[in-house]
């Protein structure tokens, strides 16, 4: 059953996959590992992750079009939550890398043919669920301070924020509110994906082994969140175009970082 098959995965039995201690400094080579990855074929996955600086300019201009502007920061910071689905074409082209196969970005769409794909169909749609109840946090959060009229344009938007007490809470309790979203996914899926298309383990192991790689290695994998905030920070400051550079990156050292959290077979 395919249902059965997202929870334990082709072997039919729950898999307890055994987790690695690793250091601040595995974090760093698994990064410059993922930039190795990018530089070996840099075309092919600016190509693939066009989508990332296409996308979020759409979310900005379709949010600021509807008179919605207060949704453009959680539009733009809650996209990073799908980010582990929407990367894992990559985690494919850096597998085949590893292996020494063919790494030609059409290989990135081989995804579709994995035994794992129910279970990354699956994941993909709690993420997605995880962006809506953020954003329908964020929103409750503006209406509970400044109440359900929305600001007419970008100036009385940005003097509501930093020149009001409303507008400080907002800032204060939108990121906290944020960060225990990003905590969330980060500690269930730093390694769900590259493992689900390693490894047909089913989706419940899979993020079992994501959230005990985060409990075992506390401090690297909080830095690995870190510099997935701050470079996709520095990637949507020149109009969204950064990410087409950074999302591959983060996207490669992800796989990479995943071969160091997860003893391998």
């Amino acid at each position: 059953m395919s249902a059965f098959h997202v929870m334990t995965g082709s072997g039919e039995r729950y898999a307890r996959l055994a987790i690695n201690k690793i250091s601040t400094a595995d974090v760093f080579d698994a990064l410059r590992r993922g930039l190795d990855d990018f530089r070996e074929k840099p075309s092919h996955y600016v190509f693939l992750c066009l989508m990332y600086p296409i996308a979020g300019i759409f979310l900005a201009l379709a949010s600021s079009d509807a008179n919605l502007l207060p949704m453009i920061f959680p539009l733009m910071s809650g996209f990073a939550l799908i980010g582990p689905i929407a990367a894992i074409g990559l985690y494919e082209i850096s597998r085949r890398r590893e292996a020494g196969l063919d790494t030609s970005w059409r290989h990135a769409l081989e995804v579709r043919q994995s035994p794992a794909l129910p279970s990354i169909i699956v994941g993909g749609l709690l993420l997605f669920g995880c962006f809506i109840v953020w954003l329908v946090a964020a929103q409750t959060l503006y209406t509970n301070l400044f109440g359900d009229v929305f600001p007419r344009s970008i100036e009385v938007f940005t003097s509501q924020i930093f020149g009001t007490p409303e507008g400080m809470q907002l800032i204060i309790w939108g990121n906290l509110l944020g960060l225990v979203f990003a905590i969330v996914v980060l500690a269930t899926t730093v390694v769900t994906f590259p493992l689900l298309l390693d490894r047909d383990v089913g989706l419940v192991a899979a993020m079992a082994a994501s959230i005990r790689a985060t409990v075992v290695n506390p401090v690297p994998v909080m830095l690995w969140g870190l510099i997935i905030a701050a470079a996709l920070v520095i990637g949507t400051i020149p109009l969204f175009v950064g990410l087409a550079l950074v999302m591959p990156i983060l996207g490669h050292a992800t796989w990479h970082l995943y071969r160091k959290l997860v003893t391998p077979v």
